[in-house]
Parts: structure tokens; sequence; C-alpha cells
């Protein structure tokens, strides 16, 4: 590829990643408060699955009674709303989910933003320089957290990366399953990428390497409901 047009795409995914950091941390003051607050605690808890009454009692070691106020006041405010029913023990139980208006307390737009450069640079680079630049972009971000994570240990890198993804609007947990390490994601935030542009999950593999110090490698699950799932090595 011509010096001129390796700049370019050099610039331009350092230029996402900058955009990345910056609107993560626009929202990083409200969201923290928010999601520090039982109601910001049972959005969290929604974001992966819907849950009952009583899961979300046991999660948050609260009474029912105390949970079911937290929901009505999320359901006026459109945030929550009921999604089925779930078998019980003596009768079935209602389950909730994120509502509507939800949607707007998780950014997502940097999908599309990420899949429009990908779509244009598809065609005037070569798919090596494609990915080189995903990483790029990952390491941009990642770069932004480095100063506070010396001196910490593997596990507290690991959840500093849960909350990064977190910050840019998905939601994280750490799982052992056979004996390997797994980051599973879901609302991630690049989704409407990675449908076109599998290489876009480079850019969160480069960033949960340079966070939690070891070599990560992305196992997602693509198409209509994507999936993050990366393997901690």
């Amino acid at each position: 590829m011509h010096p001129a047009s390796r700049e370019l795409v050099k610039h331009s995914f350092d230029l996402l990643g900058i955009l990345m950091i910056f609107e993560s941390m626009k929202h990083i003051g409200w969201r923290e408060r928010l999601f520090k607050s039982t109601r910001g605690k049972i959005l969290d808890l929604l974001r992966t699955r819907e849950r009952t009454v009583n899961e979300l009692a046991a999660e948050l070691r609260l009474t029912d009674n105390a949970v079911r106020a937290h929901l009505a006041s999320l359901e006026r405010d459109r945030l929550v709303s009921q999604s089925g029913m779930k078998p019980g023990v003596r009768k079935p139980h209602t389950t909730y989910a994120l509502g509507p208006e939800a949607e707007q307390l998780f950014p997502k737009a940097y999908g599309r933003l990420v899949s429009l450069l990908m779509s244009i640079f598809s065609r005037r680079v070569k798919p090596q320089d494609l990915r080189t630049g995903m990483r790029a972009a990952g390491r941009a971000v990642a770069r932004e957290h480095l100063r506070d994570l010396k001196g910490k240990t593997r596990r507290q890198r690991i959840d500093a990366a849960l909350r990064i993804l977190k910050e840019l609007g998905g939601a994280a947990t750490f799982r052992e399953e056979d004996g390997k390490h797994f980051i599973h994601g879901n609302s991630c935030p690049i989704a409407a990428a990675t449908a076109n542009h599998p290489e876009a999950c480079l850019l969160a593999e480069s960033l949960l390497t340079s966070v939690i110090g070891s070599p990560v490698k992305q196992r997602c699950i693509r198409g209509e409901a994507p999936s993050c799932r990366f393997e901690v090595k």
C-alpha cells in the first residue's frame, strides 16, 4: 500500500479510537452515578438476560417488595417492561426486560462508524492493513487506562477491562469454562460492523489484550443476535 494511504488508514482509526474515548468519558460521570444506584443495578442485570422479581431480589439481596417498588418506578420511566412469564413452584412468575427508553443509556453508535470506515477502506487497502488499523484503534482506547493499571493483579486488570467495556456501551462478564477463561459480552457497541466486517472484533481483542496484559483471542458469535466471546490466554 502507498505510504500516504497507509498514513490515512492509521490516522482514521486513531480518530475512531479518540472518538470512542471521548464518548465514554462524556457519559462516565452520570452513568457511574446511575449504575451505583439500585435502579441502575437492576438495569445492568437486565442487560444480560430477562429476570423475575425473585431472581433480581436474590442478586441484589433485597426483599421482593423492594424490588417491585424499583421496577414500578422503572416501568413508569419506560426503562423496564414486562416481557413474559416463567414457570414457578406455585405459579408463573413475570419476567422483566429493558424497555425502549433504556437503550439511550447504553451508547452504541460506534458500530455504524466502524462499519462505514471498514466499508470504505476494505475497497482501498489490503485486508492485513485493515486488521492493523482495528488493532491500533483498540490500543488507542486502552492507552487511556494503562496508567491506572500499574501494579494491578491479573484479576484486577480483568475487572478493569469489564468496566471499560461497560463504559463503551457493552455488558460483559468473566467466566471460567472447562479450565479456560472467557469474557462474554452482550449489547456489543460495534455490533453493527461485525456482521459484514468480522475483523471489527479485533478492536475489542486488541483493547482487552492491552488492558489485561495477556493474549486475548476473539471467539465471537455473529449474525442477527451477535454475542461477544473472548478467550483470555
